[in-house]
């Protein structure tokens, strides 16, 4: 598992946004011979090809022989994470200081956020319409109070978002925040028209532990899944009968309601003109889906040692026991027991232990692209993912062994399991 935990490090460090994980798949997808389409273009029907859309990419895999009575078999994640965006006219000055206005993405713990190095990445539009990507080093910081001005705070931290999590950037006069960007974009002359850039943290994610059984990193929520399927995918050992579908969406931490998010219509645009440009109507289009099967991956919650109360008494999940089946009443994960079944076949088939993670009553239960793809789409959808600590957290914690057995498992569902 070594060398899958190294590439997810490396993964990780090349995709601090969703658009640079994006273009990261996208590297990857190529160097594996699969060809780039175009959404403004017509499709010519191939084995291997993807599409991007934003942070967004879904590639697939065609066999020779694929009929659409053999379905396909969809496995999903999503490339954001919980952040801090850099607002328009973001430069601020306070007591001295420069500052950088930035607005809450998703659902940080914010106090995850202090005290750490933070560069920007994100990409930049040009007013051409050119698209870049950037990424800076360390150049920000969120400082936390120190205890001797505030004695309450060993106790409990409360941060006001708009006071408290502005980062400090410089002091007395420091570079225009645009013209840094661009330049380190490699564009220094554009006209900076807009851009979707976010703070990151910039220490690299590490494998420690008294036997080296923790990884802890940023991103985990979702990056360990995009990379695991991602690995299965490319993987020549998963094929199959069913046509082969990676998806990646965008947007997952704030409901996934765009064109690039899973509730958007992008998974089921694309399925529709593959099946079309391999001759397939209508009427064998949802016949094709009817044989279809989703697996969504997306990190679950590993039993806090702290906080057992906050978890289900008979379901606490461990890191290195395998990664998650996660099931909810509620069916805010789309988990059923079909999928369920099919879950088990795949860890079974991959040698691949897994386990039950089930919210406690008393805890609010969050959700995935499982339920959405399956409102969609009207296939049959499993929610999975590996246990994490921390997550949302500037620096989740998983076990080293998990991302693996999460690819394996994901391979075997490929592969006809």
């Amino acid at each position: 598992m070594a060398s899958h935990i190294d590439d997810l490090a490396a993964f990780v460090a090349a995709s601090p946004t969703s658009y640079h994980a994006a273009a990261e798949i996208a590297s990857r997808l190529e160097a594996a011979a699969y060809a780039l389409v175009s959404e403004t273009e017509g499709w010519q029907a191939g084995d291997q090809q993807y599409v991007v859309r934003d942070g967004a990419v879904i590639a697939w895999r065609v066999p020779g022989d694929w009929r659409p009575e053999h379905g396909i078999r969809i496995v999903g994640s999503h490339t954001d994470s919980p952040a801090l965006k850099l607002k328009p006219n973001p430069l601020m000055s306070s007591a001295g200081w420069q500052q950088l206005g930035v607005e809450v993405y998703g659902g940080p713990l914010l106090g995850t956020w202090l005290d750490r190095e933070l560069g920007l990445a994100g990409r930049l539009v040009t007013r051409a319409g050119d698209v870049h990507l950037v990424s800076t080093g360390p150049i920000l910081r969120i400082p936390h109070l120190a205890p001797h001005l505030d004695r309450t705070l060993s106790d409990h931290v409360q941060l006001d978002r708009q006071r408290h999590i502005q980062p400090v950037y410089a002091v007395g006069d420091g570079p225009d925040p645009a013209g840094l960007l661009l330049s380190a974009a490699g564009i220094p002359d554009a006209e900076l028209a807009g851009y979707d850039v976010f703070c990151y943290p910039t220490e690299p994610g590490a494998v420690f532990g008294a036997q080296g059984e923790f990884f802890a990193s940023w991103r985990l929520d979702n990056l360990s899944s995009v990379h695991a399927s991602l690995a299965a995918f490319l993987d020549d050992g998963s094929l199959g009968e069913p046509l082969a579908v990676f998806a990646a969406f965008d947007h997952e931490e704030v409901g996934s309601s765009t064109r690039s998010g899973a509730s958007g219509p992008f998974l089921a645009d694309v399925l529709r003109r593959l099946t079309l440009s391999l001759g397939v109507d209508e009427s064998a289009h949802l016949q094709a889906l009817a044989a279809s099967s989703c697996v969504s991956a997306d990190a679950g919650h590993a039993v806090h040692p702290n906080y057992p109360e906050l978890h289900d008494p008979g379901n606490r999940p461990l890191p290195n026991l395998g990664p998650l089946l996660k099931l909810n009443a509620q069916q805010r994960y789309a988990s059923d027991a079909v999928g369920s079944a099919l879950w088990y076949r795949s860890c079974r088939a991959a040698d691949v232990p897994t386990q039950e993670f089930v919210s406690n009553n008393a805890v609010p239960c969050g959700s995935t692209i499982g339920p959405l793809t399956a409102t969609r789409l009207g296939i049959v959808t499993v929610d999975v993912g590996i246990p994490l600590l921390s997550m949302h957290s500037a620096r989740e914690l998983c076990g080293v062994e998990d991302p693996g057995y999460l690819a394996r498992a994901l391979g075997a569902y490929w592969a006809g399991a």
